[in-house]
């Protein structure tokens, strides 16, 4: 079959190879001027930066762990964030390192005790949104100082409005260990991660244009393909026909230092209100100081209201943005059927990388899904 997909993003990479191992024909598009959408890294003095922010591969899927290092070769990086409120380091995520550094205690009773005393404060009620659930979960002090205003900053609304759920991906340990993720997989892949990308796209029936933007030509392309796998906004495919879905943006503002080392970590998160970004990534620490003696790279993250012409990150996966998003998928079921929807903007969804990869390996397997 003649499949056009829509976005070389790390979703439509997997698509594209997994097809074209299957015989069909895949041309694959791309609005920007590289591959590897926001997983994209390029050289820097012997560098490998992160354009679109941290990176971190991490899962606990075997099958997608063994499939994504048949194209590179990962290291052993472990992520360890930093916190800085107004230049009080904490550690990250909750554990007793970081209830040590907030109050001194140093047993996990101590430290149970210190949030069930704050905890108190709930009088009891089940958290019905993120500043509920966070104090819940770590207490008063730690809210306000590592989770409050960060959150404001990063999702641009008081986390009084914002759902519970947001929260519960970080995890609470009452032992010294800093590994932010619980997966037993994790690693950064060394050279980066552009050439992953690379090497799934680099079949002989695989054909990827860049440049392109699909919304120039997409009555003929939908006219030309046997079926389109569409990685952008779902909503904008249907010109909006039910309104915006809300998304957040970034800006990233990126330099290089003549110095060997500036924070000593990967990454350092901003945790106050006063700091207009959240976060500093020096991208030399995800490959144990790699690169160039004398030089570094980081780089300022500033979360940013999205509004069309600008980059959409992430979804804002609240109650009235998943009611819409339902909308459109229901419509596409009915309307676009040679059309398959995917990626974190395609379904709308905080995908990590290895639920991209994950989803798009089902995908490609269903039966039904190219039968003309």
């Amino acid at each position: 079959m003649k499949i056009l997909v829509v976005g070389a993003g790390l979703f439509g990479a997997v698509s594209a190879r997994e097809l074209a191992l299957k015989g069909h024909q895949v041309d694959v598009i791309e609005r920007r001027d590289h591959i590897a959408g926001n997983i994209y890294t390029e050289n820097v003095h012997g560098i490998q930066v992160h354009r679109y922010g941290a990176h971190i591969f991490h899962t606990s899927n075997k099958a997608v762990w063994d499939y994504v290092n048949q194209f590179a070769t990962f290291n052993r990086y472990t992520n360890e964030v930093v916190a800085n409120y107004k230049g009080e380091l904490y550690s990250l995520p909750f554990n007793m390192n970081t209830f040590y550094q907030m109050w001194g205690v140093t047993t996990p009773d101590e430290a149970q005790a210190k949030i069930a005393e704050q905890r108190a404060v709930l009088g009891g009620k089940q958290p019905a949104n993120l500043e509920e659930q966070a104090i819940s979960l770590v207490g008063t002090d730690i809210y306000e100082k590592l989770v409050k205003h960060y959150t404001a900053k990063q999702w641009g609304r008081d986390p009084k409005d914002l759902p519970a759920f947001i929260i519960r991906r970080l995890p609470v340990r009452f032992t010294f260990d800093n590994n932010y993720f619980n997966d037993p997989y994790q690693g950064i892949p060394i050279g980066g991660y552009t050439q992953i990308v690379e090497k799934m796209l680099d079949q002989p029936n695989i054909h990827v244009k860049l440049h392109t933007d699909f919304f120039a030509k997409r009555d003929q392309y939908l006219a030309d393909y046997d079926k389109v796998i569409f990685t952008g906004m779902i909503d904008q495919f249907f010109d909006y026909r039910f309104g915006e879905l809300e998304y957040r943006s970034l800006r990233f503002e990126t330099e290089t230092l003549a110095k060997d080392n500036y924070q000593g970590n990967a990454v350092i998160n901003y945790t106050d209100a006063a700091t207009p970004y959240t976060r500093i990534i020096e991208h030399k620490f995800f490959e144990f100081g790699s690169g160039e003696k004398g030089q570094t790279v980081i780089t300022r993250e500033y979360p940013q209201p999205w509004h069309k012409g600008v980059e959409p990150y992430y979804p804002v996966n609240n109650q009235e943005n998943n009611h819409l998003f339902t909308k459109y998928r229901d419509y596409a079921r009915a309307n676009a059927q040679n059309v398959v929807f995917g990626g974190r903007l395609g379904l709308y969804r905080y995908y990590n990388m290895d639920q991209v990869i994950g989803a798009a390996l089902e995908l490609v397997q269903k039966p039904n899904l190219f039968e003309k």
